[in-house]
């Protein structure tokens, strides 16, 4: 008589094709947590702050330049990184930029010389690069991403809020300048493990994608269109990287003011007429411009104001309750953004970008702030409504869309602090010819210069959300009056199944 067959034998296999998936989450989950953190903190030129503990014969200037290097290779690195993350998955881009990081902070603590340094900033921004990109296609990909999405949003916004004073509590009472080149060397062997025992993961469950499902949104393989957008990127990302360098050779700051303002308006241009996959693409492009563009330049003033000394701030240790609170309400928030209706995406994404302008206009009522209290205000409207828009934007775009608008973000974000240090400048200028022996002028002309900052960025902001409105009312009419708004190519045979996959994060 024949034995019938265990059920328990045949559960073997669900029960680990689930464990595994979902282990695999967890650990993009906290891998995104750590790494985003982690490239961030890699923009900020912090070598002025440490000036005195350099050797005898090193010129601060050339070392200022040399360690100023990271975000111009950062910015340039994001979309060839988008180009390679799509066609070579996730997975050993991850591995790829956390080993260069890993290595340039190894070689940070025995480099002495101005050009050593200034290699070690440009791995330091290739590898930063890198992992922005790589961190968004491993979350997309996923079945789950409607809960990683919206974590992956809501880092990224914590973490532009955050990058200065993260970079700025790293070297506080250090006794060695070289600290600057690996501010947080354990948190680098965390992610590079992380990312470790994801490659392992996806080697062992395939690519782990169901798409049988079609839950999710494979990364595939770039198609030309999305390739030529991504190429168009890097020209505004070279522009801006050009004037970054060149300011630090006394470029004038009236012109370098003008040229950042102009590069601004181009990739507005690009973000407008250079998108694909529908209006969506377009409204996330502009999202991370605005974004890029005024939360990391604005929050790194503010956090300088806010260091203490003539000022009376609260210092790093009273900044951080307002930092924490900002980055929980950012997750909080992104995350409840990704479960809200999908008709509401849009709306979300408006509303978003509101607060970010009402966490401008705070500051010009809040900062300086003698105590962090206050400043709980500004950093949570700037955080939560980064977040809360990028999330609104992902759900009506495909990740195409994505990489082009990461794409722009961090050349926006150097735009912002050109346009900012342009702007502060300026108004130090203007006091000390006005100072006359009046010792808080230059105190006033810091404040002034981040008031005036905050006005700039504001009514940006308030410019791409009208613009986006009018453009999205634009394209749904002529789509109800049947004409096409944009028009996407016809995939040759070989990219039909990356066209196909190319829906985006929306479900």
């Amino acid at each position: 008589m024949a034995v019938p067959p265990v059920p328990q034998a045949r559960a073997a296999v669900p029960v680990r094709a689930v464990r595994v998936p979902l282990l695999v989450d967890v650990v993009i989950g906290l891998l995104t947590l750590v790494a985003l953190p982690l490239a961030l903190v890699a923009i900020p030129n912090t070598i002025s702050v440490v000036a005195a503990l350099l050797p005898p014969g090193v010129s601060q200037v050339d070392m200022i330049r040399a360690h100023g290097l990271a975000l111009p290779a950062m910015l340039v690195t994001v979309p060839l990184a988008a180009v390679a993350v799509r066609r070579f998955r996730a997975a050993p881009i991850l591995v790829a930029g956390l080993t260069l990081l890993a290595l340039a902070d190894v070689a940070g603590g025995y480099t002495d010389t101005v050009a050593l340094v200034g290699v070690l900033r440009v791995l330091h921004g290739i590898g930063a690069g890198m992992l922005v990109p790589a961190t968004l296609v491993a979350v997309a990909e996923r079945p789950r991403h409607r809960v990683l999405l919206p974590i992956w949003a809501g880092a990224l916004a914590a973490s532009l809020l955050s990058a200065q004073a993260l970079a700025l509590w790293a070297i506080r009472d250090v006794s060695s300048w070289q600290v600057t080149l690996q501010p947080y060397p354990l948190l680098t062997g965390v992610a590079l493990a992380l990312a470790a025992a994801y490659l392992v993961l996806w080697m062992i469950s395939g690519d782990g994608v169901s798409r049988a499902e079609g839950e999710i949104l494979p990364a595939g393989r770039p198609t030309s269109v999305e390739r030529g957008r991504l190429a168009l990127a890097i020209v505004p990302a070279a522009a801006i990287a050009v004037l970054g360098v060149g300011i630090t050779f006394d470029w004038p700051p009236r012109l370098v003011v003008v040229a950042a303002a102009v590069v601004v308006v181009a990739m507005l241009a690009l973000a407008a007429l250079g998108t694909f996959e529908g209006p969506g693409g377009r409204t996330l492009a502009f999202v991370n411009v605005a974004v890029g563009l005024v939360v990391l330049p604005t929050a790194a003033q503010m956090t300088y104001i806010e260091l203490g000394g003539p000022l009376g701030g609260p210092g790093l240790k009273g900044l951080w309750v307002p930092f924490l609170v900002a980055a929980a309400t950012a997750l909080v928030g992104a995350v409840l953004a990704g479960r809200a209706p999908e008709a509401f995406a849009a709306r979300m994404t408006v509303l978003g970008l509101a607060a970010v302008v009402v966490g401008l206009a705070a500051i010009r009522l809040l900062v300086p702030a003698p105590s962090g209290t206050p400043l709980v205000v500004p950093f949570v409207l700037l955080a939560a409504g980064s977040a809360v828009a990028l999330v609104g934007a992902f759900r009506t775009a495909g990740l195409g869309s994505a990489m082009l608008g990461l794409s722009l973000c961090f050349p926006a974000v150097l735009a912002g602090f050109l346009l900012g240090t342009g702007i502060q400048v300026n108004r130090l200028r203007d006091a000390a010819e006005t100072a006359q022996g009046d010792g808080n002028a230059l105190v006033n002309g810091f404040i002034d210069a981040l008031h005036m900052w905050a006005l700039v960025g504001g009514f940006v902001v308030v410019g791409v959300i009208v613009l986006a409105s009018v453009l999205a009312r634009r394209a749904a009419a002529a789509s109800a009056d049947g004409d096409v708004v944009i028009p996407l190519p016809t995939p040759s045979p070989e990219e039909d199944d990356d066209v196909s996959g190319n829906a985006g994060p929306t479900h």
